[in-house]
């Protein structure tokens, strides 16, 4: 008896820990998603549709993108990048990062200008109709409403098409 007792006080304590250590829901408290992008070399599309590896192969990233609660006309981001070239580097001269309007497995027009990822690490919020930053009027709503149809993409000099890319997927 006192084994069956123990078991289920064990149990109990560890449902309990679980639940204090599992993440917080992505909305939690807040009206608008969260969206996240894995980024690597490999999710590159060959512009001409060759098969193979036409990103940097060492290259990986994370970005999050997410509107501003009661704001539906603005759009935040954080990009982390690693393992690839010229990270080191100011922004220009090749070194940019985007994000494009295209489902998975294909390539699309640049639908909003992100900051180069220097050191590794860009965020900031842009809002609709921002001079220099291509965020049209009504899409944050569209990208918000409807992530999985835009990806991010880093380009460096020697991966000039996409050194990282990852489609937008609700987190």
């Amino acid at each position: 008896m006192k084994r069956i007792l123990l078991g289920a006080a064990t149990g109990a304590a560890g449902l309990a820990i679980g639940l204090v250590l599992a993440p917080i829901p992505a909305q939690a408290g807040h009206t608008n998603t969260l969206v996240g992008a894995h980024l690597t070399g490999r999710a590159e599309v060959a512009a001409n549709g060759a098969k193979g590896v036409v990103g940097d192969p060492n290259g990986r990233g994370e970005a999050y993108v997410f509107g501003v609660d009661g704001d539906p006309t603005t759009l935040c981001y954080i990009l982390e990048v690693s393992r690839i070239a010229e990270l080191d580097q100011a922004p220009g001269g090749g070194r940019m990062a985007h994000l494009h309007r295209g489902a998975d497995g294909t390539n699309g027009p640049v639908e909003v200008n992100l900051a180069f990822p220097q050191d590794g690490q860009a965020a900031d919020c842009l809002t609709e109709g921002e001079a220099g930053k291509g965020l049209d009027p009504g899409e944050v709503q569209l990208i918000l409403g409807n992530p999985s149809a835009y990806y991010v993409n880093v380009h460096n000099s020697e991966y000039p098409s996409g050194a990282v890319r990852g489609q937008l997927y609700v987190d």
